[in-house]
């Protein structure tokens, strides 16, 4: 993080270290070693790149399974049916990739357990789109149990909301609670290097009042690599999306709180500006003259009758955040994200449920 203090999660307040349920004790780490950044050994690329290096022996021979089509066009799901396929070599090359990935996982995240600020960590939870695949499941299972192999008493834990949720239901964490007093949904964005996504977040607080029912009620998708916009452009797009969803939301009866959660890459500062991180952003977002919690207010002055508050944070934390009602037993835990590159962040529970031994026999 930019900086050590604590400070109090509170509308306007962004990249708040202290939240209503958790303290952010990290996020964003840039590790390195001789190779370069760390989090480039446990990206989607670095799979791919396995990948390739199980092949080229199998080209050479004219027995590459995959024929001609580069290791960046198999899909995930092609490469999901091939694991349980009549094709016992394709199968068996996925799998190769697979344990080289699982060897890289476990060393990456042992390299985070050896820094200060994940000293104690209980749990991972991995998060990211790598997750929603049978690869990505195989890989995590295969790297706690590394892990666990090398004496570390951990939990590797894929995230249980679908990763495109995820960084939306997240953001309902961002909010203090009175704000849902009077509203039953808000407003999300998860901003990507690839992607913008926006949706209606309901919180379904009387079924659950640690949003442990949250769900995402509608959600739109804009793959801006593919517009390749202005940054301009791309908050103009943003603005128009969120006031459609708005729209909807009213249709529907839905009460829209007055709040927009933002989740996006990068070191995010108090003020709304961000750090560094947004490289692979449309434009200078890392422009001091630039503010996008300010331009979506511009944009978006008031939802209902109440003026528009927006909250925004890293994009590996509010992932992380939407595991916080199923964290309870855990005092200390963290996320890693699996995409384009490696994010990260580790929690304090504020006031975690004290664990109970399960094998204590009531007395009586």
């Amino acid at each position: 993080m930019a900086e050590d203090t604590l400070t109090t999660a509170g509308i306007g307040n962004h990249g708040a270290s202290r939240l209503p349920s958790v303290d952010i004790d990290s996020y964003n780490i840039e590790l390195k070693d001789d190779e370069g950044f760390l989090g480039d050994r446990a990206s989607k690329g670095a799979f791919q790149a396995i990948l390739d290096n199980w092949r080229k022996p199998l080209k050479k021979n004219g027995d590459d399974p995959f024929g001609a089509k580069s290791s960046e066009e198999i899909s995930k799901k092609k490469l999901d049916e091939i694991l349980i396929g009549d094709d016992v070599e394709a199968s068996a090359l996925v799998h190769s990739a697979i344990e080289d990935f699982a060897k890289e996982l476990a060393y990456v995240t042992t390299r985070f357990l050896k820094t200060k600020a994940w000293d104690k960590t209980e749990a991972i939870i991995v998060g990211g789109g790598f997750r929603q695949s049978r690869i990505g499941e195989l890989a995590i299972a295969r790297a706690d149990i590394i892990l666990k192999a090398d004496g570390h008493k951990i939990r590797m834990i894929p995230i249980r909301f679908h990763p495109d949720e995820a960084g939306l239901i997240g953001c309902a964490h961002l909010a203090p609670s009175w704000i849902f007093e009077a509203h039953d949904s808000i407003l999300a964005v998860d901003i990507g290097g690839t992607n913008i996504r926006c949706g209606v977040v309901e919180t379904r607080q009387k079924k659950a009042a640690d949003l442990s029912k949250a769900q995402v009620w509608k959600s739109e998708l804009w793959r801006h690599a593919d517009d390749e916009p202005t940054r301009e452009g791309a908050v103009k797009k943003l603005a128009n999306m969120l006031k459609d969803l708005i729209k909807q939301a009213e249709t529907e009866g839905l009460k829209l709180a007055p709040f927009i959660g933002i989740s996006c890459p990068g070191v995010i500062k108090d003020d709304g500006s961000i750090e560094k991180g947004a490289q692979n952003l449309p434009g200078n977002w890392e422009s001091s003259k630039f503010n996008l919690p300010s331009s979506l207010i511009d944009a978006i002055p008031s939802i209902g009758a109440h003026d528009t508050a927006v909250l925004m944070h890293n994009d590996g934390v509010v992932q992380g955040l939407s595991e916080i009602p199923f964290m309870q037993d855990y005092k200390r835990w963290g996320i890693l994200t699996i995409g384009t590159g490696l994010g990260n962040a580790r929690f304090t529970m504020r006031n975690p449920r004290e664990k109970t031994d399960k094998n204590e026999k009531k007395k009586g």
